[in-house]
């Protein structure tokens, strides 16, 4: 896997769609995951600070020992880690806004061993903007057009698919969402686009460093399939 940034205590890799972070009750049957393929490429062990969920490819976190992982998921729980992404959507969002929804905190497959859960819904904050936008002479659904944009969205909070939820809750799916999405559009982007994926990738996190505290800014670009359907659209991410 493509490493962004190593050193003594941190390992940040850009993670592939596809690819599960840890084992997890969402498919027992999977063998390969993001711990095990880094701890085998580098030798050492290594631990999450963050999540991304199976389809979200781009910027992942490790700590090289426990102790450097629980500063750093410190630091995503207390807000203070930005982090930025980059997804196409259905339809035409406002140029910016911010969706300010409530997501309750239900266990499911991705959940951390542990963890406790809560139906309660809890606060949830997502900035967006919208960078490009195109309507195709196709009709996907029920218009004779389909609209479509590409959007760099900022989370301030950490709710599990978030940002999958709260695009839902704009009705602006992200295409290639088998849960939260539009069935017809993701089958027109696989079928006539080639595109399988879901198309949310982190591009960039923003965090203190956990030994020195200085700050530090890693990006990661999209490519296959995502950076495929840029090209398509003619679109560019250099706005994001």
């Amino acid at each position: 896997m493509p490493i962004l940034y190593r050193d003594e205590q941190i390992v940040i890799i850009d993670k592939p769609p596809g690819l599960l972070v840890h084992r997890s009750e969402i498919d027992r049957h999977e063998t390969r995951f993001a711990i095990q393929i880094l701890r085998d490429q580098i030798g050492r062990h290594v631990w999450p600070a963050h999540r991304l969920d199976r389809g979200t490819s781009g910027v992942l976190l490790f700590g090289l020992n426990k102790e450097i992982a629980g500063v750093l998921g410190r630091q995503f729980e207390a807000g203070t880690v930005e982090k930025k992404y980059l997804a196409i959507v259905r339809g035409h969002p406002p140029e910016s806004g911010s969706i300010d929804h409530a997501l309750s905190r239900q266990r499911d497959a991705y959940e951390f061993q542990g963890e406790r859960s809560s139906t309660e819904a809890q606060a949830a904050l997502t900035h967006y903007r919208r960078l490009a936008e195109i309507e195709l002479p196709v009709a996907v659904d029920r218009y004779p057009s389909s609209r479509y944009a590409l959007l760099s969205l900022e989370p301030v909070t950490g709710r599990r698919h978030q940002i999958r939820r709260h695009l839902k809750h704009l009705a602006h799916p992200i295409i290639g969402d088998a849960t939260y999405g539009k069935g017809r559009h993701n089958r027109y982007f696989a079928e006539h686009l080639g595109c399988h994926r879901l198309l949310l990738a982190c591009i960039g996190l923003s965090f203190n460093h956990p030994g020195d505290g200085r700050r530090m800014e890693i990006k990661a670009p999209v490519s296959g399939e995502f950076a495929a359907t840029l090209a398509r659209f003619a679109w560019s991410a250099d706005a994001a």
